[in-house]
């Protein structure tokens, strides 16, 4: 009797600390990563717009290479939605662009429906270094409910590896 309260007082205790960790937690993150490709802005920015060319690069969407996909609109454009339904790792949702300046920004909303449900934001930056030579920046912003915001660091250390994951895969590719 004396051990199954314990337990029962370890795992009690451990729930009550991770709401009041939750409670004091932020509830937003902001993660941004950049990277210097040896192509020119234009390259680099024409390639980046174009959503399904994330198929090549981005890990996220490496993860399941059987994911259902669906496009509406022009690719490269305002308004184009590149939504997909994949395995556990995959999850479902849709990224649509919100704004592009040309050379510059590109701008996009994630929503995803599973795992967990949310809205991010993703904007991308381009920005000359050289005529051969771009410095590209990912930021990623969103919101987390309680009492997930409790996992916050670690989710944001997990986006910043993905990120720098996926931009060494781009890097790779517009290098050859």
């Amino acid at each position: 009797m004396n051990i199954l309260l314990t337990i029962l007082l370890v795992i009690v205790t451990l729930i009550v600390l991770l709401f009041i960790i939750a409670l004091l937690s932020r509830k937003a993150y902001h993660v941004q990563r950049s990277l210097v490709i040896n192509a020119p802005v234009q390259t680099v920015y024409n390639y980046i717009k174009q959503l399904k060319n994330q198929d090549h690069y981005n890990k996220w969407v490496m993860t399941d290479p059987t994911m259902k996909k669906e496009f509406t609109g022009t690719d490269g454009n305002v308004g184009f939605i590149y939504a997909w339904n994949g395995n556990k790792k995959a999850g479902e949702g849709a990224q649509e662009i919100k704004a592009l300046i040309e050379n510059k920004l590109i701008e996009t909303e994630v929503r995803f429906v599973r795992p967990f449900p949310g809205v991010a934001k993703a904007i991308m930056t381009t920005e000359s270094v050289s005529n051969s030579q771009t410095k590209i920046t990912w930021s990623n912003a969103s919101q987390i409910k309680f009492p997930m915001n409790a996992l916050i660091v670690m989710i944001e250390k997990m986006l910043a590896k993905d990120m720098d994951t996926s931009l060494g895969n781009l890097k790779s590719l517009l290098e050859k």
